[in-house]
């Protein structure tokens, strides 16, 4: 089973890898043996997480772009390919949300939302795939959201973006399984990241969190990036446009 987990030569790009899941997706990737293109806006922080990686002694090269601007996706994999000339496994883990009552959201949070979530996403696959097809073998790992399949409040745009992310997951595997390119998706429940941590310092704010989850406890980046590291490996192989849920148990009640 080790050597099914081994990522040894492999080279990943993971975009909102600066920091949160994303970089934890990162250094797990590169314990395993990865070369990793770390994506983000600010390059400040990508290049400390680089940092890291290359401690580790693997290649790390930093991008910094916008996955909202078609541009910027393009960039990436033109760096990618001059950097590594090949391309073995894409995590998709930028994101936005803009919370806002249904009766009041503008059309700039709308289209900025599915910009990054899904426009951003679907072409950043696309881009993957022109270079995974010619290889014959990819993996391509769609971080969605528990808001793509229950419907939540004031987060309407984010969940209608991440519940199309599943969808479209399903579409390219079925599209690119010919050519050995298994595409998935992991749908994270209620993780500890800087985003939630003013909700979490506050004990009434944590309190209702966690009676909201089966298990009782806040997910950690490590939960979402061990189902990283498996969607990433040859253990995975034989799966395919599926979207796992790792909540806690959140969504089974």
């Amino acid at each position: 089973m080790k050597d099914l987990l081994d990522l040894t030569g492999k080279v990943a790009i993971v975009t909102g890898g600066s920091k949160g899941i994303g970089k934890q997706i990162v250094l797990d990737y590169a314990e395993l043996g990865a070369n990793v293109v770390i994506v983000g806006r600010n390059k400040q922080k990508c290049e400390e997480v680089a940092q890291e990686v290359s401690q580790m002694g693997r290649e790390a090269v930093t991008v910094s772009a916008d996955v909202g601007k078609l541009d910027d996706i393009y960039k990436i994999y033109e760096i990618c390919k001059n950097s590594f000339g090949k391309l073995d496994i894409l995590v998709n883990n930028a994101g936005t949300n803009a919370t806002n009552a249904a009766v009041n959201v503008t059309e700039e949070e709308w289209d900025r939302t599915f910009n990054v979530n899904l426009k951003g996403l679907f072409f950043s696959c696309q881009q993957a795939a022109k270079m995974m097809i010619p290889q014959e073998s990819g993996k391509i790992i769609n971080i969605s959201s528990i808001g793509g399949s229950r419907a939540y409040r004031n987060i309407g745009p984010y969940g209608a973006s991440k519940a199309a992310v599943m969808h479209i997951t399903r579409t390219l595997a079925n599209e690119w399984a010919r050519y050995n390119i298994q595409v998935n998706g992991i749908a994270p429940g209620l993780i500890a990241t800087d985003i939630n941590k003013d909700d979490i310092a506050d004990p009434e704010r944590l309190d209702r969190m966690l009676k909201m989850i089966p298990q009782r406890r806040l997910g950690k980046p490590q939960d979402i990036s061990s189902m990283a590291v498996y969607l990433a490996s040859k253990a995975s192989d034989y799966i395919t446009g599926q979207s796992y849920f790792v909540d806690g148990g959140k969504t089974v009640e």
